[in-house]
């Protein structure tokens, strides 16, 4: 194992001990902050979105800019795996590769510093909360773009089930766009044992949550992808007592934003006709999260071609995903591309016993070192 390999598997594990969720990221951004000022000639600036971290280098004399992004936050996961280098902070994980991705773009900083074989600026955006209410979105909002103008930004997410080092990506959509979702049947409720003088939301609310799958199954264009999930139920409190009020929750995922308008009207008017069928009463709140995450297309094939050089399978038309990505922002702002990258036959994303492939880690700081190299050729 080289010395920078070695060095960004110590760098990962210890962020993989010490996981922090979404805007809490202090440790770990701290940390970057300290490795990126250790490297010599990287500008550090902290505190975009609280605790993101973006480090600036320049060499030779071009004003030509790029922007590499890793997403440093954790999720709100117990960790089952039982090796040295689990999570020593109860209820967290890094149970989708940020740990990596941050290894993976020091790495690659290290590498850049050093050896200067660039005419431009670099950009690392070392960007807190993608897991949850958009760390990206409020870096751009806080100035992102203004005080760093990087002319194209790109992104890398690890992907279990690819072989190791293989890379995929396409031009045009390539993640879901996910909308949020609550609605709450309302009544009187009542006693158990007298249904009869009672509305009971819980069969009611039921009744909603099968009748929304016929929006995709009936109402969305066959050809157009959509998803509706409704992923928790709060209802009741005692055995014998019929609930007043039961409360779902959930997401939409999509790719137009045609579809998504058209899945909340939908939702909206089946919840309510239904309720109102049954004497209940219904309240809805829908709310876009994240939009699409929509690669360029010349900026995918640059991509594309620096994944080439370092010598692994590059897929170009990867069939898009219906996870979601708060780098979609950052697509929105400039022109770049969002690229997957094979973890090997890994747990799943967001399951207790994921863990990033350490061998994915110079293959990574490999693309983001030959992208910049070819993209800012000296």
């Amino acid at each position: 194992m080289d010395p920078l390999h070695e060095q960004m598997r110590s760098w990962r594990r210890d962020f993989h001990r010490h996981p922090e969720l979404a805007f809490e990221e202090v440790e770990t951004s701290g940390r970057v902050a300290e490795l990126l000022e250790s490297f010599g000639g990287i500008e550090v600036h902290r505190g975009l979105a609280g605790t993101g971290v973006v480090g600036v280098l320049r060499s030779g004399s071009s004003d030509r800019s790029i922007a590499l992004r890793a997403d440093m936050d954790a999720l709100p996961i117990k960790e089952e795996n039982e090796f040295a280098h689990r999570s020593r902070n109860p209820g967290k994980m890094h149970a989708c590769g940020h740990d990596g991705h941050t290894a993976m773009l020091l790495g690659a900083a290290k590498h850049l510093s050093e050896h200067r074989s660039f005419d431009g600026t670099v950009y690392f955006f070392f960007q807190p909360a993608e897991e949850k209410d958009g760390g990206a979105r409020v870096m751009i909002e806080e100035g992102l773009f203004e005080q760093f103008p990087a002319e194209e930004v790109y992104g890398v997410h690890n992907y279990p089930g690819m072989d190791v080092g293989n890379f995929g990506l396409c031009a045009g959509p390539l993640m879901a766009a996910i909308d949020v979702f609550e609605f709450a049947v309302t009544s009187a409720g009542g006693h158990a044992a007298f249904p009869h003088g009672t509305v009971d939301p819980i069969p009611i609310g039921a009744e909603i949550v099968l009748a929304l799958q016929t929006i995709v199954a009936r109402n969305v264009d066959p050809l157009h992808s959509a998803v509706i999930t409704v992923a928790r139920v709060h209802g009741g409190h005692a055995d014998n007592v019929i609930p007043s009020r039961v409360v779902h929750g959930g997401c939409v995922r999509a790719f137009l934003p045609e579809v998504q308008k058209l899945v909340e009207r939908r939702m909206h008017q089946i919840g309510r006709g239904i309720c109102t069928a049954h004497g209940a009463g219904f309240e809805f709140q829908y709310r876009p999260y994240y939009p699409a995450t929509v690669n360029h297309a010349e900026q995918t094939e640059k991509a594309a071609n620096a994944a080439r050089e370092v010598g692994r399978e590059v897929t170009t038309s990867l069939a898009p995903v219906m996870g979601s990505e708060d780098f979609a922002y950052m697509l929105q702002e400039r022109p770049g591309a969002f690229m997957f990258l094979g973890n090997g036959e890994s747990a799943g994303l967001h399951t207790p016993r994921y863990d990033f492939n350490d061998d994915v880690l110079p293959v990574g700081m490999r693309y983001w070192t030959t992208l910049v190299e070819t993209q800012l050729s000296a």
